[in-house]
């Protein structure tokens, strides 16, 4: 990443980088073993016969409880009768948003959804080999709770849980949401859009914050969201299964890198999306997300870019996890989303036979305990393409800027010089003079590009001055010559106007006229 930083430090402000989008999934998992899940209802004091009974009063607890809750605080629980996703147009938590802004709810409960979902859950069904009943998982419909609260520290956040056995949990928090909500207490000044920050007073600070998140108690905040959610855990408990175990779901952390102006960013915006698109391969992606190429590698490796309201996005994703780059006004945005960590490794111990410590890199699992280690491995793969599209060749960017120099005028060791235009006949008749091969080697006297340039010479002084003035731009003079040679800035500024002018815009031109045929 320093690489990129120090090459465009005169447009950065400086690095906000932390989590975004955490998902995490929590499960009674001592309910899964095979048999277990018949002991609880054997130690609740329930027949199979009378498993579906329970099962329903179990959900109408639950379902109590969030209208009980909903209704002492003044909230609405609503039951939504179709899906709303992203994917809809308007998901859940747009409703919810809007909600509490038409509200005015900055804290506390907002609302509380209901909606039929599909889920793997527990049945009772008959078994015509044993002619008995048996507990079977299988996949159904269930009724879910989505619990939205406004958190006084992790701000907006909801909890989903599932109505049928075994109460399977979700909990969604956003780290860019609690770094927001933290740094006004220590003195640091913010700007914020959507859920970027646009401006901050103290990077130093913004990142010592973000790095506090990576070591937060998460089981001990998790068990008090699903306490708040579910009352079944104090009857779970007295028939001796253990509480719920949590893992990550998704986590997304992003690098953003905020310029001085949206113009700053648009200058290389363009040639990093052309090198993202264009430049890299699936090497170049597996290594990104820290694989290492292998003939037996069988997944599948993906780059696709979308163009959005907010700015343009690409992507790069192997299996389930990704690493993407967008625009968002002044912020260029990295960020990698991890759905499956086994793709990483990560340092493990254990004994062995000799009771001697045994360490090796293992693949890493979802649990919460690896939280900082998701951190590690998604700034690692943000800094990894960073750096290489730090290296990436300037494109347009680069001649955008040259041709703008062209185009305005400028102050030049105390003199004016005025703006021209760069594809007017007569100034392509100039460059092509001076890109004439016989110049390139031992340079030319104004005198001999004005020959190439006027048929008569000139007969006044204003005229003589003027030939003068319009032949000296672009060049640079010999040391201890007579004579100039072009620069290199102006080689290239002149080639791409000779071509404009006779390649380049005739073919777009025919081009549209065909189109418009």
């Amino acid at each position: 990443m320093d690489i990129f930083l120090k090459k465009h430090e005169e447009s950065i402000l400086g690095v906000v980088e932390g989590f975004e989008r955490i998902i995490f999934e929590g499960y009674l998992s001592s309910m899964f073993p095979d048999g277990a899940f018949g002991r609880y209802l054997s130690k609740r004091g329930v027949l199979l016969k009378d498993a579906g009974t329970f099962f329903e009063s179990e959900t109408k607890t639950l379902v109590e409880h969030a209208k009980t809750t909903a209704e002492e605080a003044g909230r609405p629980y609503l039951f939504l009768a179709s899906a709303h996703t992203h994917a809809s147009g308007r998901s859940k938590e747009a409703m919810a948003r809007a909600i509490a802004e038409q509200d005015g709810i900055s804290e506390g409960l907002v609302c509380i959804f209901s909606v039929l979902e599909p889920c793997l859950s527990f049945a009772v069904a008959g078994n015509r080999q044993t002619q008995g009943l048996e507990v079977v998982r299988r996949n159904r419909h269930c009724l879910h709770l989505y619990w939205y609260p406004i958190d006084p520290v992790f701000g907006w956040m909801h909890v989903r849980i599932q109505t049928w056995a075994a109460y399977a949990t979700q909990i969604y928090v956003n780290g860019r949401e609690w770094l927001c909500r933290q740094l006004p207490p220590v003195g640091v000044a913010f700007e914020r859009s959507d859920n970027k920050i646009l401006w901050v007073s103290d990077f130093e600070a913004t990142a010592a914050l973000a790095e506090q998140l990576n070591h937060t108690d998460w089981p001990a905040f998790l068990i008090r969201q699903v306490a708040s959610v579910n009352p079944l855990l104090p009857a779970i408990a007295a028939a001796k299964f253990d509480g719920y175990w949590f893992g990550m779901d998704q986590a997304e952390v992003s690098t953003d890198i905020l310029f001085k102006s949206r113009a700053d960013l648009e200058r290389i915006h363009q040639d990093l999306v052309h090198a993202a698109i264009t430049g890299f391969g699936a090497t170049d992606i597996m290594r990104f997300l820290g694989q290492k190429p292998h003939h037996l590698f069988t997944g599948e490796v993906v780059i696709d870019s979308k163009k959005r309201p907010e700015g343009c996005r690409i992507k790069f994703r192997i299996r389930r996890n990704s690493v993407k780059l967008y625009d968002h006004l002044n912020v260029l945005r990295i960020e990698t989303t991890l759905n499956n960590p086994a793709e990483f490794k990560i340092l493990t111990s254990s004994e062995n036979a000799e009771s001697q410590v045994v360490c090796r890199w293992s693949p890493m699992r979802k649990g919460v305990s690896n939280f900082w280690r998701y951190a590690e491995v998604a700034h690692g793969a943000n800094s990894r393409l960073i750096d290489a599209l730090a290296n990436a060749p300037p494109l347009q960017g680069q001649a955008i800027e040259a041709i703008d120099r062209l185009c305005r005028s400028q102050s030049k060791a105390g003199r004016h010089v005025a703006a021209f235009n760069p594809v007017t006949a007569e100034n392509v008749a100039l460059f092509t003079s001076l890109l004439a091969g016989e110049f390139a080697i031992n340079g030319f006297r104004n005198r001999d590009l004005q020959g190439k340039l006027y048929s008569v010479p000139a007969n006044n002084p204003a005229e003589i001055k003027r030939r003068t003035h319009r032949t000296s731009r672009l060049i640079a003079k010999v040391t201890n010559s007579r004579l100039y040679r072009v620069t290199q800035n102006g080689v290239k500024a002149m080639w791409a106007a000779v071509r404009c002018r006779r390649i380049d815009f005739p073919a777009a031109f025919n081009m549209s006229e065909s189109f418009a045929q």
